[in-house]
């Protein structure tokens, strides 16, 4: 099932399909960030926002209307 990066709970796998924007794309492309890459959804702030991903074997912060341009599928 393809979402939003913006969607997946806490603690999931999943895997970059395609990125709404070629500003967030060229932003993510350059920390390892690429579709066919595995993202693990690490925390997510008290308020909600920004989330934390584990991409790449290091941490990477992401405000939730960036987050809202990835589109993603989930690893079962």
């Amino acid at each position: 099932m393809i979402k939003r990066l913006s969607e997946v709970a806490v603690g999931k796998t999943v895997i970059v399909k395609e990125f709404e924007s070629d500003d967030i794309f060229l932003k993510l492309m350059e920390m390892g960030c690429i579709p066919g890459e595995s993202i693990k959804i690490d925390q997510l702030a008290p308020l909600g926002d920004p989330i934390s991903i584990i991409v790449a074997g290091y941490h990477l912060s992401l405000r939730l209307n960036e987050a809202d341009k990835v589109w993603v599928e989930e690893v079962f």
